[in-house]
């Protein structure tokens, strides 16, 4: 289901009102909102898929990028109380879903209404380190050879020096998201979280993917998808039923 147009940055698509539940979607690195616009559209007719538009890309591309997924998640926490949102559930990937559950636990600080679900792909449990590439002082070349690597960039993007000059500070600044990030212990959620994981992916192995479960006191589901980083995007029609299913009444 398609939401409707709003006025909230953050949310450029809308929160469909009309819809029984809100499904909101944070974007892995380099990415905007429009990444999931297309995706949601096979979602049940239950759901309005609600892309979140962080700062830096897109509609909002003369703002500064976040380095720090704290500052992120309290913005866009403030952002989201002032929406008629409930209920509601959170989905990320990669970047995103690291968003995601730091997003929970501020709503939760804010004693905010929880998610009923927090959906995560293509990222390690919060708690393992990620290994320290320093992929935040990629040059524009080397950049474009770890996107090779990743997959899910078009290689028309990736051979243009012009393109890649352009995205590289929003990459390089979604890239030290993740890579600046620090654990810091707080109970575990109470919503249920479900994991997809790809049995290829380069940046989240299967043991380290099923270590969300140790971040809910709810169910915990587990999903594995044949594939790289991206096989959540190129598998939607599987993962959106896993979803629908998950959020069933």
């Amino acid at each position: 289901m398609r939401p409707t147009v709003a006025k909230n940055p953050w949310l450029p698509f809308g929160t469909g009102t009309d819809a029984e539940l809100r499904l909101l979607c944070l974007p892995h690195a380099g990415a905007g909102a429009s990444s999931y616009r297309a995706w949601g559209e096979g979602m049940s007719s239950r759901i309005a898929v609600c892309p979140v538009q962080p700062p830096g890309r897109e509609t909002r591309r003369r703002e500064p990028p976040e380095t720090q997924v704290g500052p992120l998640v309290a913005d866009l926490a403030a952002a989201l109380s002032q929406e008629p949102l409930s209920p509601y559930a959170v989905f990320g990937h990669s970047t995103g879903a690291l968003s995601a559950f730091e997003l929970c636990r501020q709503l939760r600080r804010m004693q905010a209404p929880p998610p009923v679900h927090l959906f995560v792909a293509g990222r390690r449990a919060p708690q393992i380190p990620m290994d320290q590439t320093r992929l935040r002082g990629l040059s524009v070349p080397e950049l474009a050879d770890v996107l090779r690597r990743l997959g899910g960039t078009p290689e028309q993007v990736l051979s243009d020096p012009g393109l890649l000059r352009m995205l590289h500070p929003l990459l390089i600044a979604d890239f030290a998201v993740n890579e600046t990030y620090h654990y810091v212990h707080e109970p575990p959620l109470d919503c249920p979280i479900t994991v997809f994981a790809a049995d290829e992916d380069p940046r989240a192995d299967l043991d380290q993917a099923a270590a969300w479960e140790h971040q809910t006191t709810g169910a915990f589901t587990w999903h594995t998808l044949r594939g790289g980083h991206f096989a959540v995007f190129q598998q939607a029609e599987r993962v959106h039923g896993w979803i629908a299913e998950a959020l069933r009444p």
